[in-house]
């Protein structure tokens, strides 16, 4: 029910490049630990669990999002995608919505120079690597679902530390590039409070 009044709030007007992507872990036990991670995160419910506070959410969020998606009801399909798939994975949504701008500006077909695919630049080899080769990585919900459960695999291998665990999920570990592109374009365009993490403002 509230969905449909979200999409007539959103139509009537009320509301107002791809980086290096996700690299192949080259620890050969890393890698076959990711990939079971990956085959037991496949299914999960809804994320709102309060009508309101999805309301406001996806309001809010639709304003920000409005410049990169013009379309409504894209915006609001993309954005409950992220929600859900960020919360399962029990990452904050903002900074999965951060990472998707710094990865592939939204665009759901990017295509990296070396084969990464979708809003948040999974690769390929994954699909095969967790037995799911028809996946489509240029459809919105299973690319988040990939992302976001790599995304937490790496949160949870470095205790917390996002910043280590974004420098991973880039290629890029050591390095801090990558991480402050990400911060930044979640302090300027998707803020919504703190974030309770490590490394953050390293």
């Amino acid at each position: 029910m509230f969905h449909s009044l979200l999409k007539r709030l959103l139509l009537a007007g009320l509301v107002a490049v791809a980086l290096p992507a996700l690299a192949q872990p080259s620890d050969p036990v890393e890698r076959a630990a990711l990939t079971a991670y990956l085959k037991d995160a496949l299914h999960h419910e809804d994320s709102f669990k309060d009508r309101f506070d999805a309301e406001v959410w996806l309001l809010d969020m639709s304003q920000r999002l409005s410049k990169r998606l013009p379309e409504p009801e894209d915006r609001l399909a993309l954005l409950q995608s992220v929600h859900r798939e960020a919360r399962s994975a029990s990452l904050p949504p903002e900074l999965v919505l951060a990472l998707i701008e710094v990865e592939s500006a939204f665009d759901r077909f990017a295509i990296s120079r070396v084969g990464a695919q979708g809003l948040m630049q999974v690769m390929p080899f994954w699909k095969k690597e967790i037995g799911r080769p028809d996946d489509n990585l240029t459809d919105p919900n299973t690319n988040l679902r990939y992302g976001c459960q790599i995304l937490q695999f790496y949160l949870q291998r470095e205790k917390g530390n996002m910043r280590r665990a974004l420098a991973r999920y880039n290629g890029s570990l050591g390095k801090n590039w990558y991480p402050d592109r990400v911060f930044n374009a979640w302090r300027k365009r998707w803020y919504n409070g703190p974030l309770a993490y490590r490394g953050i403002d390293d």
